[in-house]
């Protein structure tokens, strides 16, 4: 007999990079559902913007992801406005592109810091509140990038993988807690990220709501493995047992091996938006620093 679906209604859910994107689709889908949302994000101005737009429900809260003291600031805040958080959405991320060799190493750093490190931060801070309550979700947004190599995305896909194979052994130490874990790997989503990629043959771009009524209803049905749209779930599932050269051949056959390889002056803005997630740069007017891809 299945399980009766969970209610979303009256949750409270912070979400990372909440102004734009998947963040904005998924806070808007929740507030619909009867949730209440706090939209934390480094660009308060946008995320004050979405807020409004979305309405009553959801309130914007600077964050930012790679710094502890602001995340844990973050979470208090929602607290005392809102009461004790049920679910936190580690949604904030970039995704500069280029080939490994040019990759300059603020860049790398920077990557790192927000996809790895503030996926990290969020964890350690709003674990320890579910445990103690005996219950709550966490739900960190991966890619399908976090399962195979994508050439022109080398750093970026190592933070992914990364994000997957800390969610899966954190699942492992979760058991009997009554706090469920879920990671979200969806394929390329139609955001200002994906500005200028390519695509897969018989596996077309995603709209950020399609991933937002993903996570919706992974509240309402908790599983671990979130796969956007689910029919890519058997294909990765088969291709894990697929020996190397035939799957390297399968890639270039559909032409996923080229969705990272990118036109650079068609994702310039991204990359000189990314490159200025560094809070410093964004209050001392320093120009940013790009990689080859986004020159």
């Amino acid at each position: 007999m299945a399980k009766k679906p969970r209610t979303v209604a009256g949750r409270v859910v912070a979400i990372t990079g909440a102004a734009r994107g998947i963040g904005r689709a998924t806070a808007a889908a929740l507030v619909r559902e009867g949730a209440t949302v706090a939209l934390g994000d480094l660009d308060l101005d946008v995320a004050e913007r979405t807020a409004e737009e979305i309405g009553p429900r959801a309130a914007a809260f600077a964050l930012d992801v790679t710094d502890r003291a602001s995340f844990e600031r973050f979470l208090e805040d929602v607290e005392a406005r809102f009461g004790a958080v049920d679910v936190l959405v580690n949604n904030a991320g970039i995704m500069p592109l280029g080939p490994f060799v040019d990759e300059d190493d603020a860049t790398a750093r920077r990557m790192i810091d927000i996809n790895v490190h503030g996926v990290m931060l969020g964890m350690k801070l709003a674990l320890p509140r579910f445990v103690a309550r005996g219950e709550g979700h966490l739900i960190n947004i991966a890619s399908a990038a976090g399962k195979a190599p994508y050439p022109g995305g080398a750093t970026y896909c190592g933070t992914k993988h990364f994000v997957v194979g800390v969610s899966e052994t954190v699942r492992g130490e979760l058991r009997g807690t009554g706090v469920d874990l879920s990671v979200v790997m969806p394929v390329v989503v139609d955001t200002e990220l994906a500005s200028g990629l390519g695509t897969a043959r018989g596996i077309p771009h995603i709209q950020p709501e399609e991933v937002a009524a993903a996570i919706v209803e992974t509240l309402r049905r908790p599983r671990f493995d979130v796969y956007v749209p689910r029919s890519i779930g058997p294909l990765t599932a088969l291709s894990a047992i697929t020996p190397r050269r035939a799957r390297e051949f399968l890639m270039r056959a559909i032409r996923a091996d080229r969705v990272l390889w990118v036109d650079p002056s068609e994702r310039t803005a991204y990359e000189i938006r990314a490159a200025r997630s560094e809070p410093a740069r964004q209050t001392t007017g320093e120009a940013p620093e790009l990689t080859r891809a986004g020159a």
